[in-house]
């Protein structure tokens, strides 16, 4: 969940006090365009993109104009341009007109969770408006700070004199930039952004931090973001309707992150617990249908919900239901593993048996009780299956999951078909 650019950041950025660069949004008058390209000299012209994606300014995906005639040419061109950052595609819909803000020196100023100080980190240079991967590391400032007592004045000063910042910057950025900890402490961020913050001077010289652009991430799971009064439709991204119904069961207990790893897959996994995630999404490969974290100690009632979407859009082209995770130490495995068992057998009494392999790899609480529930689930069923307990080897037991699903593309789901009395659908053979 993340918002980027001033259309929706200058409202945010009001809860923190926060100076900004005037903005209009895509359905701006004229008239209007015109009054704030009189105003400030000039205006910046940026496409509004869902979600986060970089790198737009380099490819040219940043217009000026001076005059009417060019800002209404450079909405045109783009309004619904189309940008693509690595493995990332996302298309506009709508542009922002910005009011330039002279300024000789720009500052780049974040706040995020950093696993590695296990602490809430301010990131900060005076050499803002570029990439902050380009800096030396002499440049930038990087400063964990107690949650507690928050960004306080001194942790800014402190940075800036390490940093031989110019004078002139310090006195303003320490009064302006602790506001920013209320903003992301206060609604659930787990990250925010600006850069580049352009130090505009007044008439006296004294300069005023102004925000020129902004990002920021929440934790979905946190409900103080919705306080903010987003529109819902700023966080649908392009996602299947498999995960759509997945993401709508979100609750404050348990887990449900899913994405779909490639749609003619045959190893349906779903997965508990992250670092387990991460081994099984390397090591399935394309052979992942999807790839999921369940975990969190999600009730019945969830689970089996989550297990149903699962199974009414995936089930009848998988040959493996892989059950997987690591050693658990407060989710209620029986639940879990009742939930996912009770699904499979309402799927199967809807819609009619199907060849299926299932393998489950587990540790934790009430263990026992939950295989036997998915043992007893398997045999009324007539499915094979395979069972490992919390003392096995994970990457051995995804190793048994591919070498079953390779036994079931090599004629192991035509024989199963066989004992069900039912065809097999066709599935690609092993080569």
């Amino acid at each position: 969940m993340q918002v980027t650019g001033l259309l929706h950041g200058a409202k945010l950025m009001q809860f923190a006090g926060f100076p900004v660069a005037d903005v209009l949004g895509p359905d701006a008058s004229e008239e209007a365009i015109k009054g704030l390209i009189d105003r400030h000299g000039s205006v910046f012209v940026k496409p509004v993109f869902k979600g986060g994606v970089g790198k737009k300014g380099k490819a040219g995906l940043l217009g000026r104009a001076r005059d009417l005639r060019t800002a209404l040419a450079e909405k045109e061109r783009l309004y619904f341009v189309e940008h693509r950052h690595g493995n990332v595609v996302a298309k506009a819909n709508g542009v922002t007109f910005e009011g330039a803000v002279p300024a000789e020196h720009e500052v780049y100023v974040s706040i995020t969770d950093s696993t590695r100080y296990r602490a809430p980190t301010m990131t900060l240079t005076h050499r803002g408006g570029v990439d902050i991967e380009d800096l030396d590391k002499s440049e930038v400032a990087q400063v964990p700070f107690d949650p507690l007592t928050g960004l306080k004045a001194f942790v800014v000063a402190n940075a800036l004199s390490e940093l031989k910042a110019p004078k002139a910057l310090i006195s303003p950025l320490v009064q302006q930039l602790p506001k920013l900890w209320e903003l992301y402490h206060g609604f659930g961020m787990t990250t925010l952004e600006l850069n580049p913050i352009r130090m505009r001077p007044d008439r006296n010289g004294r300069l005023t931090p102004v925000a020129c652009d902004f990002k920021c991430g929440f934790d979905r799971d946190d409900p103080r973001w919705q306080r903010l009064g987003l529109p819902g439709h700023l966080f649908s991204l392009d996602y299947s309707d498999f995960e759509s119904e997945i993401n709508q069961l979100r609750t404050y207990q348990g887990q449900s992150d899913v994405c779909v790893i490639n749609p003619a897959g045959t190893i349906l996994a779903p997965t508990f617990g992250g670092g387990a995630n991460s081994l099984v999404t390397e090591m399935l490969g394309e052979d992942a249908i999807i790839s999921s974290d369940f975990g969190g100690n999600p009730p019945y009632e969830k689970m089996k919900q989550v297990a149903a979407i699962c199974f009414r859009h995936w089930l009848a082209q998988t040959n493996v239901l892989f059950v997987i995770g690591g050693k658990s130490n407060n989710t209620d495995i029986f639940e879990t593993f009742r939930a996912i068992a009770d699904a499979l057998r309402e799927h199967v009494g809807r819609h009619g048996p199907t060849p299926l392999y299932l393998v489950v790899g587990r540790g934790g609480p009430n263990l026992v009780r939950g295989m036997g529930a998915l043992r007893d689930t398997a045999e009324a069923l007539g499915l094979p299956y395979r069972l490992f307990g919390f003392d096995s080897d994970m990457s051995e037991v995804v190793d048994y999951a591919r070498r079953a699903d390779l036994w079931m593309r090599r004629g192991g789901r035509e024989a199963l078909a066989r004992g069900l009395g039912i065809p097999a659908s066709a599935r690609p053979t092993a080569a």
